[in-house]
């Protein structure tokens, strides 16, 4: 299974983090996969960054590593007592392909029926480390599909994210259901010319796109948890 968190503090200096954290992560037990993640100012991929926001993507070996992380991690200690605010969900695999990093770190996760538990909320998580030569046309295409997001009726909430600036990025997004999901990557017409130009002119080094059942949320993301308003 794997989680994702989304930590706000009350200022940019909070960035340090990112270099205290990463020691205490590699040494977390039951974690197989982690990734920290700045994030940005919009629903999708922009190259402005909000230094008070920051997300953590991870894979665990099981729902007890994940408890035993919460429950006495500094890092999980500091989202309680620092954080001005803070979001938390659990993720039950539906699907994924692609890598990073050079593998797949959700291969040996779990996976749900397709459609999940129920047909109900669906998570996104896309990953790409984009080839230096397509940064220009990648950001250029950027507008049109945040547009485009922003207008999904289906859409909850949507935040991007990246390990590097520019170059490496990602997007977490939750949906209403896996349709929701389908009309906006298939059905939106900037959407649609994006996927065609990622193929026809191999902008991606490496990509990664997996679907979740999201569940065991806590906290809130913009003053509210997207699967319970």
């Amino acid at each position: 299974m794997a989680s994702f968190h989304l930590i706000r503090y009350a200022g940019v200096d909070a960035m340090r983090y990112m270099a205290f954290d990463r020691p205490v992560l590699r040494g977390t037990a039951g974690l197989s996969f982690w990734r920290l993640l700045g994030t940005g100012r919009g629903r999708s991929m922009t190259p402005g960054a909000d230094l008070r926001r920051w997300a953590l993507f991870a894979v665990w070996d099981g729902e007890p590593a994940l408890d035993a992380f919460l429950a006495r991690s500094p890092v999980a200690a500091r989202w309680r007592d620092e954080a001005a605010e803070s979001w938390h969900a659990r993720l039950a695999v539906l699907s994924s392909r692609g890598g990073w990093g050079g593998r797949d770190p959700l291969a040996a996760a779990a996976a749900v029926p397709p459609g999940g538990p129920g047909g109900g909320p669906v998570a996104v998580l896309t990953r790409a480390s984009i080839r230096p030569r397509r940064l220009l046309a990648f950001y250029r295409s950027v507008p049109r599909v945040d547009g485009e997001l922003r207008r999904q009726a289906g859409c909850l909430a949507s935040v991007g994210a990246g390990e590097w600036p520019l170059a490496r990025q990602a997007t977490f997004s939750l949906w209403t259901d896996a349709d929701a999901v389908a009309r906006f990557a298939y059905r939106t017409a900037a959407h649609r010319d994006v996927i065609g130009r990622v193929r026809g002119e191999d902008w991606y080094a490496e990509e990664l796109f997996a679907r979740f059942v999201p569940y065991g949320t806590e906290g809130t993301w913009d003053g509210r948890d997207p699967l319970r308003a």
